[in-house]
């Protein structure tokens, strides 16, 4: 054989031996870095000042039970238990009005004197509770008799009508919780159905439930509408989150574990909701701290890696 056979046979096995060989071309993550899954960036590293200047913040997922809600929408009106009409003792001429509408006043307060018609004495009309003028139909001068000369009622508390119509007559009952919100996005308030109505309204087709709520902070004003959630059940469930945890990431829904300064995108199934919480079936343990808070910067966060890998 001529040397430049020999050398061409030596090649060849040379390739042969080469292709049982396996290469890998994908390095494991060191400590720190970002996990990937299918090429995807899955979790991020946070500082712990840059997390709380971000408003995250840490839940702990476990059992817990879901509300079930009914909604209805009402008006706010003055506690009709807690307001007082105030007329005159003896018919006369008004000689003076010490308060104006609107105006505070506590009971025994001075609203207006009258000159009795018999016995030409003055004598003094008071308030008989503490609250606010809602209503002055009275100046000086002006004979009075037996008219209401103003109107005091005390807005420490005030009623919720809420609109219950027929296919939801059964469901609500007295001492049932209710949550109160401004329609524009204002104050909520807990409270609880007080009363229910009767009769109806042949107007609206509609029975009115009643929830009394606390107002000594003067947030709820009569006349404006207002939103209601009445709570009609509870259903425990296994394992829930808060609801403001789910986020969307690579088309599946996902919540972000926590653990030091590290946050991990976890895939779930989820379950029931109520709006504040969501059941779910799988994808996480009970115990497991996660991010209920403005878990959208962690999410942008692992977005923004994922960009910055691909490129």
């Amino acid at each position: 054989m001529n040397d430049s056979f020999l050398i061409v046979v030596f090649t060849l096995l040379l390739g042969l031996a080469g292709c049982g060989e396996s290469k890998s071309t994908t390095p494991k993550p060191a400590p720190g870095e970002h996990a990937e899954s299918g090429g995807k960036t899955q979790s991020v590293a946070i500082d712990p000042g840059a997390a709380r200047n971000a408003g995250i913040a840490l839940s702990t997922s476990g059992p817990a039970s879901l509300k079930q809600t009914l909604t209805l929408y009402g008006i706010v009106q003055p506690n009709a238990e807690r307001t007082r009409t105030v007329v005159a003792r003896f018919p006369g001429v008004v000689k003076s009005v010490n308060k104006t509408l609107g105006e505070h006043v506590q009971a025994g307060d001075v609203l207006a004197t009258v000159e009795s018609n018999d016995s030409l004495q003055t004598y003094a009309i008071k308030a008989p509770q503490a609250g606010t003028i809602t209503a002055r139909n009275v100046n000086t001068g002006e004979a009075v008799a037996e008219q209401a000369l103003f109107t005091i009622t005390d807005l420490g508390t005030v009623w919720v009508d809420l609109s219950l119509f027929a296919r939801d007559t059964t469901q609500v009952r007295v001492g049932q919780e209710a949550v109160i919100a401004a329609v524009d996005g204002g104050p909520t308030a807990k409270g609880k159905v007080v009363w229910l109505s009767t009769l109806g309204s042949a107007a609206t087709q509609s029975r009115s439930a009643r929830v009394l709520l606390d107002n000594a902070a003067g947030l709820w004003t009569p006349g404006l509408y207002v939103v209601g959630e009445i709570t009609l059940g509870e259903r425990p469930v296994a394992l829930a989150v808060r609801s403001s945890a789910l986020q969307t990431l690579d088309g599946g829904t996902v919540v972000f574990t926590a653990s030091d300064n590290h946050y991990q995108a976890r895939p779930v199934q989820t379950g029931a909701s109520d709006g504040t919480l969501t059941e779910i079936v799988s994808g996480l343990e009970a115990d497991t701290p996660y991010v209920s808070v403005n878990s959208f910067v962690i999410k942008a966060e692992i977005e923004k890696s994922s960009a910055e890998h691909d490129h």
